[in-house]
């Protein structure tokens, strides 16, 4: 189970980074369901990257660290690949 936590938390924090990222630019190119996979699949990546780089519990406070760098990489990663993803194909559809 404890495995399992720290996928949820990248997955639910890229899932709203990426809704978040896609509506702030207004992007006509994505749908919702496209948004939150893209979102779910950036988060995932971005907070696993982030942890990787901090070095676990080199983040410190134990596991409320490692959840909050998890749930920072989430939403930067679902957001940076919600926002690649929906330029590109905005600009493929011009």
């Amino acid at each position: 189970m404890e495995a399992l936590v720290p996928i949820i938390v990248e997955a639910v924090a890229g899932a709203i980074g990426g809704l978040a990222v896609s509506s702030a630019l207004k992007q006509q190119a994505l749908n919702s369901v496209m948004r939150v996979m893209l979102g779910v699949i950036g988060g995932v990546g971005g907070g696993t990257l982030l942890g990787s780089v901090l070095g676990g519990e080199a983040a410190g406070g134990g596991m409320i660290g490692d959840l909050l760098s998890q749930a920072v990489g989430g939403v930067a990663g679902g957001g940076i690949l919600s926002g690649v993803v929906g330029a590109v194909l905005g600009g493929a559809k011009k």
